[in-house]
């Protein structure tokens, strides 16, 4: 008998990998909604409220497919990443929302739920939620770079 993982049968350790990747959106949406009141220039507040939304709507992907497991989903972020949002408010005052500054700390969370992603889907190859799961790690991967990408902008200027 084949023990096929369906959507709405998860195996405890696929569940475990989504909870996790569900406390890294939560801590993006935080993050980004925080620098986004922050960072003192319209475009890319606006880019870090679309990021922020992207990421809620990812999380509670997410979690359904935790609640269809009969399992709760996380619904908090980690202690890690409320540190780091204190960090970017500090240092977003300390800096006047300096974009350059804010956007530093968004590429490190960045760089922390990218690496997340790519651990699991390393773990998870394969599974029922692999479609789900690549197509969020490509969003993730493009907000990413376009958070690098604007932060080598505004390190050279």
């Amino acid at each position: 008998m084949s023990t096929l993982q369906t959507k709405s049968d998860l195996k405890e350790s696929t569940i475990e990998k989504l909870q996790t990747l569900i406390r890294y959106n939560i801590d993006s949406y935080n993050g980004f909604a925080e620098s986004a009141k922050e960072i003192d220039h319209d475009g890319l507040s606006k880019l870090f409220n679309d990021l922020a939304a992207e990421r809620s709507s990812m999380a509670k992907e997410l979690q359904n497919h935790v609640e269809w497991n009969n399992e709760e989903p996380e619904d908090d972020g980690s202690t890690k990443a409320k540190i780091h949002r204190i960090w970017i408010n500090v240092r977003g005052k300390l800096n006047s929302g300096d974009p350059r500054v804010i956007l530093e700390e968004a590429e490190r969370g960045e760089d922390a739920i990218k690496e997340a992603y790519e651990n699991v889907l390393e773990e998870v190859s394969g599974t029922a939620l692999n479609d789900v799961l690549v197509r969020q790690y490509a969003s993730v991967k493009t907000g990413h770079d376009k958070v690098r990408d604007l932060r080598d902008t505004f390190k050279s200027s």
